[in-house]
């Protein structure tokens, strides 16, 4: 039998995991798609405001869901047709991330989740510029026509899976995690008033509504790596460049990137790994030409062999569990 799993995707109304207002999933079986499922929906009451970007990139206003149910009515249907199969997501630390906040602030208990991530894998799979999901999909020979629709987005993440396995022949999400010498990952069971809140879920409650981050200096310090970061994070070990206007400063985002086990660094060099583009960059701005001075030297070295990638700000943002801050929409 060939490898089995669900695929998800979520769209959040604002830079809170907790906020999910589409979801999108597929289930493999035998190496195939059978099912497909996706909701629109509230997200959790107190935690419904939908930021201007958000809008921009997955095009779901709040009009659009005000008739919805919230995102507590929805999970057991969602997790129904999750079942207990294995989770698989392009970047799935911020796909089940979502998952844990949205229970925390909808004051609700859900499943522990076994999960890969297709980001982590396809660095491992194929050689590309960009691991943003057009990119890997069109690697991967996966059609992608509106990405950031969650179906869509989940449907490409699922044919990446199946030909990531294909490539490896691998039978199972597990043998396919293990051969590309990394480690499977879990979201834990969740109970409210037992269970420990996440980071995440803390920190967006601490700041409250409509709180953002104070100004630093322009480039500042580059903060050494977090030693006990977890290294199967995808910024963990990579050394990290920032380019253009971010919403966010560059000292917090290189903070952000050293908590994280990551190194930042102030210029391109052949030791950069990753290069984070600000202005609104999206992946395809690497075939048009418009990009920064950076993100072309990056272009230069990854056509001369060196293994480097290119993230949006909103991509690092995901991975990061970061946001922008409220006065800089």
């Amino acid at each position: 039998m060939g490898i089995e799993f669900t695929a998800i995707d979520f769209e959040t109304a604002n830079g809170f995991r907790g906020s999910p207002c589409a979801v999108g999933l597929s289930k493999v079986r035998d190496g195939k798609i059978v099912e497909e499922a996706h909701w629109l929906m509230r997200p959790p009451e107190g935690h419904d405001r939908f930021d201007s970007r958000n809008v921009a990139i997955h095009g779901i206003t709040a009009d659009m869901v005000a008739n919805r149910p919230r995102f507590g009515e929805l999970f057991p249907e969602i997790g129904a047709f999750i079942g207990n199969d294995v989770l698989v997501a392009h970047n799935a630390a911020f796909d089940l991330g979502v998952i844990r906040s949205a229970l925390e602030v909808s004051d609700q208990a859900g499943p522990a989740y076994d999960y890969a991530c297709t980001v982590l894998l396809s660095r491992r799979s194929y050689f590309l510029v960009s691991y943003s999901l057009p990119y890997v999909a069109e690697a991967a020979g996966v059609p992608l026509v509106n990405h950031h629709d969650a179906v869509e987005d989940a449907r490409a993440c699922a044919g990446i899976m199946v030909d990531i396995a294909r490539r490896a022949e691998s039978a199972s999400v597990e043998e396919l995690v293990t051969g590309h010498r990394l480690r499977m990952s879990r979201l834990e069971a969740y109970e409210p008033g037992v269970s420990e809140i996440s980071k995440a879920t803390l920190t967006a409650l601490q700041r409250g509504p409509g709180s953002g981050w104070a100004g630093w200096p322009e480039e500042g310090l580059n903060p050494p790596p977090n030693p006990a970061a977890d290294p199967a994070h995808p910024l963990f070990g990579q050394t990290v460049v920032f380019t253009g206007d971010l919403g966010i400063s560059r000292p917090q985002a290189k903070q952000r990137a050293a908590v994280l086990g990551a190194s930042p660094a102030s210029s391109v060099t052949r030791r950069t790994t990753v290069l984070v583009v600000g202005n609104g960059f999206v992946a395809s701005d690497l075939r048009s030409g418009k990009v920064t001075g950076k993100a072309r030297r990056v272009m230069e070295l990854h056509n001369r062999g060196q293994n480097i990638e290119v993230l949006s700000e909103a991509e690092f943002l995901q991975m990061t569990g970061g946001r922008w801050p409220a006065n800089s929409q």
